[in-house]
């Protein structure tokens, strides 16, 4: 989960999809987190010693995670996220519509400073592609038998 408290997340789903909110709470076992001011319902309560009066109080539910996105920082809108290392090992989260840095997740280590970093994820797949072994030059015929 790339979703933090105090983000701000846009819905994608449901009743109050379009809002934004701050995120107020993670349960993580659930897969859900809680938004401020989205997916209010009432809680009834019964007159008690310590409310005389009873009433309903409106409080927030949990939304399931999949049905938030990050906003991009840059342009203000919803945004899928990804990870990536920089050039001094430093590892961040970044949004993937525009490219911009989130949040730094992790340090900079000087393990992951060799990988280069590739301006999209189209070269990165073609590099991969020329280190990989042809096996189409191999022959899959058995010598011994013909």
């Amino acid at each position: 989960m790339f979703i933090r408290k105090d983000d701000t997340v846009a819905i994608l789903a449901g009743d109050d999809k379009g809002k934004r909110g701050k995120v107020l709470r993670i349960l993580r076992e659930d897969g859900k987190v809680v938004v401020e001011g989205i997916n209010k319902v009432y809680r009834h309560l019964k007159p008690s010693k310590r409310n005389p009066q009873g009433g309903r109080l409106s409080k927030e539910m949990p939304v399931a995670i999949s049905n938030v996105a990050l906003i991009d920082p840059q342009t203000n809108t919803p945004t899928r996220v990804g990870i990536r290392f920089t050039a001094d090992g430093t590892k961040e989260l970044y949004a993937k519509k525009s490219g911009a840095t989130i949040r730094q997740i992790a340090k900079a280590n000087s393990k992951y400073a060799a990988f280069s970093v590739y301006p999209n994820a189209r070269e990165a797949k073609r590099l991969r592609a020329q280190r990989r072994p042809s096996y189409n030059k191999l022959s899959l015929v058995n010598p011994a038998t013909g």
